[in-house]
């Protein structure tokens, strides 16, 4: 039998992980090691991790969607979270669960948006003409 594996979806300069359903643990370990050698074999400058597809949220997953996202950080590239599901987000709030660190939007769209903002940011704060500028 073959191992489950998330699929990470490369666009442009980004990559796209798109989580369905509950997710097992080693699954969820499996592509916190996906993520990174991709990001480390690539030119990503960006990573959306969209959870709209995931009912719930225990705290060991979102501990592993942090730690990925903080991951990526370290290593460059800028992480989003996107469709956090209006009960998740209540669920995370109430269990004291935060993600700190990371940026969150309402869904994939929103959040490639987000990040093209953060680039245009970046490269006015060093003076570099962003993609509008061009």
């Amino acid at each position: 039998m073959q191992d489950a594996r998330i699929p990470i979806i490369g666009l442009y300069d980004d990559l796209i992980v798109p989580i369905q359903g509950a997710i097992a643990d080693d699954v969820m370990v499996t592509l916190q090691n996906d993520v990174t050698r991709r990001i480390q074999d690539g030119n990503a400058r960006g990573l959306v991790v969209d959870v709209s597809g995931v009912e719930t949220l225990d705290s060991y997953m979102t501990r592993n969607l942090r730690d990925l996202a903080l991951s990526a950080r370290l290593m460059g590239v800028t992480a989003v979270v996107s469709g956090l599901r209006p009960a998740v987000a209540i669920t995370l709030i109430e269990m004291g669960l935060e993600i700190p660190g990371v940026h969150t939007a309402l869904n994939l769209e929103r959040a490639l948006e987000l990040l093209h903002a953060i680039r245009q940011e970046e490269a006015r704060a060093v003076g570099e003409p962003g993609d509008d500028d061009a």
